[in-house]
């Protein structure tokens, strides 16, 4: 293993690049250079059911946004590469070879038919869904026939039937799972792409990674991961096992909840080194604001820090395992303050850039052209585009013949269609008359709804361009503060 340190992150290009990346981006990169050692990104890009075409430019530009830059990656090279999992696919199955010749792994000629029958079978009989193990048990004869056959197969990695697995974590000291509680995972699929577990180790071991820093729900995993080392023969880099984000009522953080994409939040008019200082403070490797001595304004100007301030005093092993709280309302205060902290000037330039900027107004202009008689008018019919909080009246978004129950249930419905769909004005069309079609509303219904919903009134500028312009995150994120504002007036 290399003497100089290296970490990585390792982001699926799935969609709009999540804040849970930048932190544990953000971590990688000061234990990185506090140690004057390198951070790598790598893109695994297996998934292909799930993979998004445009995700990986964004996830660039977001963590460069943040000022996370990186010195190994697919866009900039390195002696390690290549730094997308589907470009070493090779790789993966010449691995996979070695574990089935030294009995780490075999193959698994179960139908996903099957696999489901048992899983059913399981789960009614109250037992943890796993796989039983029916062709771990095959004789050597019986795989040599099914591969002759041309069967399809998976790998799994063969699990030890007694005994555990001991590891350090090291925030949590050491930690043993027992392997009744390890399932034979699959290692290779069929399609010929590795699942996260055998490119995860196989890239960590070949890149050189010393540290590997991820998320806690990882933890449960990481005995597959120490068994493929040991089965290779490798050493063990270190794990660190960071705190999830939490939402305020310590769930899981999730979109349901808050914003979870950082597209979003560049979108709404959050500065970089705002969201950086925010997700320094969910680290909690900081010092403390001070005693209850200090003043209001002394712990408030402990809070606020830069990327410098983060190299020079953050110390990992004073990181909390309590989950942090991402509070929305704790990052609007931080913004607020590096926004009145910067000079008239500056501010200007913040608003022309995000708010006012000439990509933005070249597609405005052809939706208020030609409903204008004045310059002045453009603010009557566009300002839902720039307002924050949108709140139309309950006789505006109801349907005459539709119940408020009914109408919230349909827009869940509408918001998880859009959630999946490319954002381009034929695909949200196209995603809309689908769930209007398959829930027997009418178009006039659907789209006067979700109209009601972005603008706060029946008349508006064309929906789709409307839609284009206001984005994607910010337009989910618009119909999930209706949901929630919804929900709150029901219970009440």
């Amino acid at each position: 293993m290399s003497s100089t340190v290296r970490v990585r992150i390792a982001p699926s290009p799935t969609g709009d690049p999540h804040v849970g990346t930048a932190y544990i981006g953000l971590l990688n990169y000061i234990y990185a250079k506090q140690r004057g050692g390198k951070f790598i990104l790598r893109i695994e890009d297996t998934d292909r059911t799930r993979f998004v075409p445009t995700s990986e430019a964004m996830i660039f530009e977001a963590l460069r946004w943040l000022g996370i830059d990186w010195d190994e990656g697919p866009d900039v090279g390195g002696p390690h590469g290549p730094y997308r999992q589907s470009e070493r696919t090779e790789i993966y199955r010449a691995h996979t070879s070695t574990l089935i010749e030294n009995g780490s792994a075999y193959r698994c000629f179960c139908t996903p038919e099957e696999l489901d029958q048992r899983r059913k079978a399981q789960l009614a009989a109250k037992m943890a869904p796993r796989y039983d193990g029916t062709c771990r048990r095959l004789t050597k004869e019986q795989v040599d026939a099914n591969l002759a056959a041309g069967k399809s197969f998976t790998v799994r990695l063969a699990v030890p039937a007694e005994g555990a697995t001991v590891f350090r974590d090291e925030l949590r000291g050491e930690i043993t799972i027992d392997h009744h509680n390890v399932d034979d995972q699959v290692l290779m699929k069929s399609d010929g792409f590795p699942t996260y577990h055998l490119a995860n180790v196989v890239d960590d071991h070949l890149m050189e990674i010393t540290d590997v820093i991820r998320a806690e729900e990882w933890i449960s995993s990481t005995p597959k991961h120490v068994l493929l080392y040991k089965a290779f023969g490798w050493e063990l880099p270190k794990f660190w096992h960071m705190p999830l984000l939490r939402n305020t009522d310590k769930s899981k953080i999730s979109k349901r909840k808050n914003p979870v994409s950082l597209i979003y939040y560049r979108q709404a008019g959050f500065l970089p080194q705002a969201m950086l200082n925010f997700l320094g403070l969910m680290g909690g490797g900081m010092p403390a604001p001070g005693d209850h001595n200090n003043t209001p304004e002394q712990n408030r100007a402990a809070e606020i820090f830069s990327m410098a301030d983060m190299l020079e005093r953050f110390v990992f092993e004073r990181i909390s395992l309590g989950g942090p709280v991402f509070d929305l309302v704790k990052l609007k205060w931080l913004n607020g303050e590096y926004l009145r902290a910067l000079s008239k000037e500056e501010f200007a330039q913040q608003m022309r850039d995000v708010i006012f900027s000439d990509a933005f107004l070249a597609k405005l202009t052809p939706l208020v052209q030609n409903r204008v008689e004045t310059l002045a008018q453009v603010g009557d019919i566009a300002d839902f585009l720039f307002k924050d909080n949108v709140v139309p009246a309950e006789d505006v978004w109801m349907p005459k013949k539709r119940s408020r129950e009914e109408t919230l249930a349909f827009t869940g419905e509408l918001l998880a269609a859009l959630e999946g769909a490319e954002w381009a004005e034929p695909a949200i069309d196209a995603a809309i008359r689908a769930l209007l079609t398959a829930k027997e509303w009418s178009v006039k219904e659907g789209f006067t709804l979700l109209r009601t919903i972005m603008t706060g009134t029946a008349s508006s500028p064309p929906l789709l361009e409307s839609l284009g312009i206001f984005g994607k995150a910010r337009s989910l994120d618009r119909m999930r503060r209706f949901l929630d504002a919804q929900k709150k007036i029901s219970k009440s």
